[in-house]
């Protein structure tokens, strides 16, 4: 559906694609990745038809609609949220005032007999068209996907010009959805929407009907997403058929091919210049220097991209809390009308490394300034714990550089004597080398200040790291450095990020943030989402029937040998043990004593069997009572108005989060009683 043909485009001396010819076939989920500065955004508006090429050009059909999302920069005013969003439907709206038009015409009862059959027809025609764009499913397909990138119901009539820019992004997200384009182009998509939205943007680029090209410094999307690689490096395109993970492997191994490769050419090279040099001047050696020196001029040089340091780091020596790091005792937060929390307690302990999740504007941020001392809360108290020692990277964190310092004083300032010697590998880790370093902060980008800012927060001791979106306008190599040192980290995280993969790798409890409270899943944000989603379908589906208990023999695992298993088979009809006389019938009956012999063992082994059997049923039995404690417990939680008596509540939600241990640890017992299990009688 598109291709590239001998394209070039340079700036200056700078060439950044040099006689590229690429394809991108209908349905392709394609990301576009290459070290920054390899052009990426280039490239996507040379597709988008915002930028010519120098030389070469890209061919698409005629009916190929492309739709292009810029990193940032795009702004709505005027017009309500819905509105605006409507907007991606410019045709549909067309149709649909013309039809009102056509009615009011209908109506009117002095049009002779042929305008107003014309009219008629055309109504009929229209409708029908109408009809076939799915122009009656409008309005739900604005609110499926403005809901989907988080916007509330509240929100649906605000004017957007009362949106921040990040939102404003989102809105221009939510109206390329709608459009639909056959090509959609989307240069860093991610960037503004929170781990929700994410998540929903996924699944919605699965089912999307187009081909997709995207860039992403977010691991685990493109993970998700893409299906095909096109790294954009060495002024051309390389195909990678894969997903992310996929790419790194093998373009690892490609580039080791290219360097042993540009080895032995330069090896190569250096003995042929040195058979020359050593014989140019000897008649006898004439031809065969020549012909050497002909061989030379043909030698295409292989081109292989520098080698990039790779940045490992720890963080330095800090003295060891006391177990109770922070606790917060019936907190309570709101801005005017607006109640953020209410009689909130919470207690972090040594050694956690906790992810704060919830939608944008749950309270998420002024948890972290409330945990980190920042911000007071109205009411209740916190508690700091011995010898706690804390960093607090705040989302504007980029904003308090000192701004006449330069990139190395800033990290210098502050940082103990023995990291001095470090402070130049942490620059090149975070994209400041050779004169970066003696930059003003103050004349540095957002993104250049966010990323020094992070390199400062790793070169000051700390117990305690509480990191509000440290990850923002990071790339992908810059996150590989913070990553590996914060999974270094001793002591306690705590942290707000969008980056799932980020989360995924350092997080081992999950605290939901929202609805004036805040609760704790202990587990991965994997896991936090199957809880999630549990709940969410045992909410949507209708009451089971109640079944009868199953008796010991009816409860049989259908995976005796326990391998395989992930639950208990409830209900499922056992295997039973075969009688006796199956086996007494199959074998030889050699005496008396042997089939005495033969029935007694069958006794035994049978015993065993229903006697595992009745274990089984009993931890069966009781993960189903809790399983159906847990749903009246969570049909309780979901009802409006519960958060608002924290008295009433804490209970319920303290007898949840036991149940739901409780039937981890049973799960566990089943899943051993599955691998325990005595052979069958036969």
């Amino acid at each position: 559906m598109l291709q590239l043909v001998g394209l070039r485009k340079a700036f200056a001396d700078r060439v950044l694609l040099d006689d590229v010819t690429w394809q991108l076939n209908a349905r392709d989920r394609v990301g576009l990745c290459g070290p920054n500065g390899a052009g990426k955004t280039t490239l996507l508006k040379i597709l988008a038809r915002l930028d010519e090429p120098d030389t070469g050009q890209v061919v698409t059909p005629a009916d190929l609609t492309i739709g292009y999302l810029p990193q940032d920069g795009l702004e709505y005013g005027g017009r309500t949220l819905v509105e605006e969003a409507r907007q991606a439907f410019g045709p549909l709206l067309a149709l649909k005032e013309e039809l009102h038009h056509l009615e009011e015409q209908l109506a009117d009862t002095s049009l002779d007999d042929a305008v107003h059959e014309a009219v008629l027809v055309r109504y009929s025609e229209g409708q029908e068209e109408f009809r076939r764009l799915d122009g009656y499913t409008m309005d739900l397909r604005v609110a499926t996907v403005l809901h989907g990138l988080g916007f509330e119901d509240a929100d649906m009539d605000k004017p957007t010009e009362t949106f921040s820019g990040g939102w404003q992004m989102r809105i221009a997200l939510a109206k390329l959805l709608l459009q639909r384009p056959g090509l959609l182009l989307l240069d860093e998509p991610t960037n503004h929407l929170d781990l929700d939205a994410r998540n929903w943007l996924e699944e919605y680029l699965h089912e999307y009907p187009g081909a997709v090209m995207l860039t992403s410094h977010d691991r685990f999307f493109l993970d998700a997403v893409v299906t095909r690689i096109a790294d954009l490096s060495l002024r051309t395109i390389t195909d990678y058929h894969g997903n992310y993970s996929y790419y790194l492997r093998e373009h690892e191994a490609r580039m080791e091919r290219l360097r042993t490769m540009k080895r032995e050419q330069d090896e190569e090279v250096a003995r042929i210049k040195m058979f020359v040099d050593r014989f140019r001047y000897q008649a006898t050696k004439a031809a065969q220097v020549q012909s050497r020196i002909k061989a030379l001029e043909k030698v295409v040089p292989i081109d292989v991209p520098p080698e990039r340091k790779k940045v490992h780091f720890t963080f330095p020596e800090c003295s060891k809390s006391g177990r109770t790091v922070l606790e917060l005792s019936h907190v309570a937060k709101r801005y005017d009308e607006k109640v953020i929390f209410k009689d909130l307690s919470l207690l972090i302990e040594r050694g956690d490394r906790v992810a704060l999740v919830g939608p944008n504007g749950a309270g998420k941020s002024t948890l972290m300034r409330m945990l980190s001392g920042a911000e007071a809360p109205d009411a209740g108290t916190r508690t700091e714990g011995h010898q706690v020692v804390t960093q607090y990277f705040a989302q504007d964190e980029a904003n308090r550089l000192e701004p006449t310092r330069t990139v190395y004083e800033t990290l210098a300032d502050g940082s103990p004597v023995n990291m001095v010697p470090a402070i130049r590998n942490i620059l090149g880790g975070f994209l400041f080398a050779g004169d970066d370093v003696y930059k003003k902060a103050g004349v540095l980008s957002g993104g250049e200040r966010t990323r020094l800012a992070v390199a400062r927060m790793l070169l000051r001791p700390a117990n305690l790291l509480l990191l509000d979106e440290p990850t923002n306008h990071l790339d992908l190599d810059s996150k590989d450095v913070l990553l590996e040192a914060l999974e270094s980290f001793t002591g306690t995280l705590i942290l707000v990020s969008h980056d799932r993969y980020f989360v995924d790798r350092l997080a081992t409890k999950i605290i939901a943030v929202g609805h004036g409270g805040a609760l704790v899943y202990p587990g991965t944000y994997e896991e936090f989402r199957w809880s999630q989603a549990q709940r969410d379908a045992a909410a949507s589906a209708p009451p089971p029937a109640p079944k009868p208990a199953p008796t010991a023999r009816q409860a049989a695992p259908a995976t005796p040998s326990g391998t395989g298993a992930t639950a208990p088979a409830r209900g499922a009809t056992a295997v039973a043990p075969a009688p006796v006389a199956a086996k007494a019938a199959a074998a030889p009956v050699v005496d008396r004593e042997e089939r005495k012999r033969l029935e007694a063992e069958q006794r035994r082994v049978r015993r065993a069997w229903e006697a595992h059997q009745e274990r089984v049923a009993r931890v069966e039995s009781r993960i189903a009572e809790c399983e159906r404690e847990i749903k009246a417990l969570e049909d309780t939680m979901g009802k409006p108005g519960f958060y608002d008596d924290a008295a009433a509540s804490k209970p319920v939600i303290d007898r949840h989060q036991a149940l739901m241990w409780e039937v981890g640890d049973r799960m566990a017992e089943w899943e051993a009683l599955l691998e325990a299990a005595p052979p069958q009688a036969e």
